[in-house]
């Protein structure tokens, strides 16, 4: 039986037995003339076959790099965002740095969700079960604009009671608030466009998320220069900027998720309740949601722990993170990759394959994050000057904090990779761990000591984020051990 066929005989299985679960939950006729044979289309079939035999190195790369480059431009253009802000004021640049970690602990949410129920897709997708793809997909949109719509909701009363429970500083709320409420209604939308970016990764169609994050961020950049730059706005244009180019996706995301009926387009008949479906969804993305939006928690009481050092070293660690992010970031992009590669692989019992993925991962991430990292550090006190505003001692600040946050990027290549590993293989609560212990462990409780122990002052925030992060790719560099131990002992 030739590869072609088999695929397809495999689809066609998946269909016949979706169809009696369907049957057997009572829905009948009704829902089998409702679903029509789920198939993929040609290009999707030879995605697939590529995933599945061809060299490693390569798929990695092909799928990996896109959504790197996507990652990597993303975080360019939020350093650029940032850069625009500071010429509002350095007080700005606080603002959008603090209320930015509150809006990301509300976005675990979607982004939690996403990543969890992509791998699960991934999974059906690489075991040629269809019709199984199709309802998980169609039913992951549901859930996720509900709850976007519900938080908006139950947050958007009560923004200034939320932010103050955040701990955000009043000065902060006074320049930020309605720039956060902006935010609010964009995340929503962020929603929606992670599941798109989802679907499309766990099929392994990185080339189109990138071709469409270009599209967006171009409209981003433009529309924040000119509220700016040409009509003078403050801080709630920056957002407005960012809900329009977010709206821009999210039609992209409907046109393609309504085109055809194959087995990754969006149908209201293939939404459904049942266990089979849900509960690896929801099991898998709650470990994730929590580890995402702890993680959030945990800066953003970094940030308020920074306050003691004034304002402006809230800021000055905000553009910490972004430059470190131009290094690291890129590396979500291969541990994504990878994670949908070695979810398709274990669905289709190519186990030796899934570690072929993670070393390939571990390798690039490590080489790329050293390369960036270093060119960052060569040319600091260029970069920190471009977002000081001639305000001296916020280059200080930025300085003092970048330099130790730019030497983690090495142990962050090497997480990304493992949690590209645990993310493919279903070890969500593994990741949950790893996370919590590199913030709530590693990061908090060594800050406070700092603080309160030594004599260390403003130096200290930047000496915590290299041993909290450099503590992580420890940690996790012991947890793959351990995982990859047992996994050739049950698997090869």
């Amino acid at each position: 039986m030739s590869t072609a066929t088999a695929v397809h005989t495999a689809g066609t299985i998946g269909s016949i037995q979706g169809t009696g679960r369907a049957a057997a939950q009572g829905t009948g006729a009704e829902t089998a003339a409702k679903e029509q044979e789920v198939r993929i289309s040609e290009r999707d079939r030879i995605r697939r076959e590529q995933c599945l035999n061809d060299t490693m190195w390569k798929v990695v790369l092909q799928i990996g790099t896109p959504l790197a480059l996507y990652q990597l431009l993303t975080q360019v253009f939020s350093v650029i965002d940032t850069m625009i802000a500071s010429q509002i004021s350095a007080e700005s640049v606080s603002a959008v740095s603090f209320l930015t970690q509150i809006n990301q602990i509300l976005s675990a949410v979607g982004g939690g969700l996403a990543v969890g129920a992509g791998i699960q897709i991934s999974i059906a997708y690489g075991k040629g079960d269809y019709r199984m793809v199709k309802r998980r997909v169609s039913t992951l949109y549901a859930m996720a604009l509900g709850i976007g719509l519900v938080m908006l909701a139950c947050i958007l009363p009560f923004t200034g009671p939320f932010l103050r429970l955040a701990g955000t500083p009043e000065s902060l709320i006074r320049i930020g608030s309605s720039y956060f409420t902006v935010q609010l209604f964009s995340m929503v939308i962020v929603f929606m466009n992670n599941v798109y970016i989802a679907v499309e990764r766990a099929r392994g169609n990185s080339g189109r998320i990138m071709a469409l994050n270009m599209i967006v961020i171009a409209v981003k950049t433009s529309l924040t220069v000119l509220f700016v730059y040409v009509l003078k706005g403050d801080l709630v244009m920056i957002a407005a900027a960012t809900l329009i180019s977010q709206a821009v996706l999210l039609c992209f995301a409907v046109r393609y998720s309504m085109a055809g009926k194959d087995a990754f387009s969006f149908s209201t008949h293939a939404i459904t309740k049942d266990k089979e479906t849900c509960s690896p969804m929801i099991s898998k993305s709650i470990p994730v949601v929590t580890e995402r939006a702890l993680f959030a928690f945990g800066k953003s009481i970094v940030n308020s722990m920074s306050t003691v050092y004034g304002d402006l070293m809230v800021g000055a660690l905000g553009v910490s993170n972004n430059l470190s992010g131009v290094a690291t970031i890129p590396l979500n992009g291969y541990q994504e990759g990878a994670a949908s590669v070695i979810g398709q692989n274990f669905g289709a019992g190519k186990y030796r394959r899934v570690l072929e993925a993670f070393y390939a991962a571990l390798v690039i991430n490590v080489l790329l994050g050293a390369t960036i990292s270093g060119a960052e550090l060569l040319n600091l006190n260029l970069i920190a000057a471009s977002f000081a505003k001639e305000n001296a001692e916020f280059h200080r600040l930025i300085l003092v904090t970048a330099k130790a946050d730019l030497l983690c990027a090495i142990p962050l290549g090497v997480n990304a990779a493992v949690l590209g590993l645990l993310y493919g293989l279903g070890k969500n609560r593994l990741t949950l761990v790893l996370n919590f212990m590199r913030v709530f462990i590693f990061r908090i409780p060594l800050f406070w000591a700092m603080q309160h122990l030594t004599s260390l002052g403003e130096r200290s925030v930047g000496l915590m984020m290299l041993i909290s992060n450099g503590s992580a790719g420890v940690m996790a560099a012991i947890a793959a051990f351990f995982v990859i131990r047992e996994y050739r002992k049950k698997y090869l």
